[in-house]
């Protein structure tokens, strides 16, 4: 994904720090960031193109990742759901509910999955305590999602 956002213009009391602060040619207080990403529900070509999975079993078997070679996926400590360290690791075949990276978001096919909220809403509710918790320990924030029929 290249960088093409120029950045956003801040109040003037905002504190410009980083190389990714400055003040434009308009005296406006401008800041980027390489961490943004801007996401959209509208139409376009990729929004319907499904991702392409393995099984459970093969992404155990054969992911070119340690983590899930190694420990499979994992239950959440207080939830009912899988946790899926990466999103090439979705698994094709799991029926339940999955935290997933929301690295997931711009892979996003409505057709093949159904996002429920996240690690902090779901089940139509914002919630004190996140879900994502395995052997006692937060993970990242996570996005809930679950396959749909095929």
């Amino acid at each position: 994904m290249g960088r093409w956002i120029s950045g956003f213009a801040v109040p003037d009391d905002y504190e410009l720090y980083g190389t990714e602060a400055r003040i434009n040619e308009d005296g406006k207080r401008i800041i980027s960031t390489n961490n943004g990403l801007w996401l959209t529900n509208l139409e376009h070509g990729r929004r319907h193109q499904p991702m392409m999975l393995m099984t459970m079993r093969d992404n155990i078997k054969y992911s070119k990742r340690k983590q899930v070679r190694e420990l499979g996926y994992q239950r959440y400590d207080n939830y009912d759901a899988i946790d899926v360290p990466f999103t090439e690791c979705i698994p094709d075949d799991y029926k339940g509910v999955m935290g997933v990276p929301i690295t997931f978001l711009d892979k996003y096919c409505p057709e093949q999955f159904e996002i429920l909220g996240d690690s902090r809403y779901h089940d139509g509710k914002t919630i004190a305590d996140d879900i994502n918790i395995i052997n006692g320990k937060k993970l990242y924030r996570r996005i809930l999602i679950r396959r749909r029929k095929q």
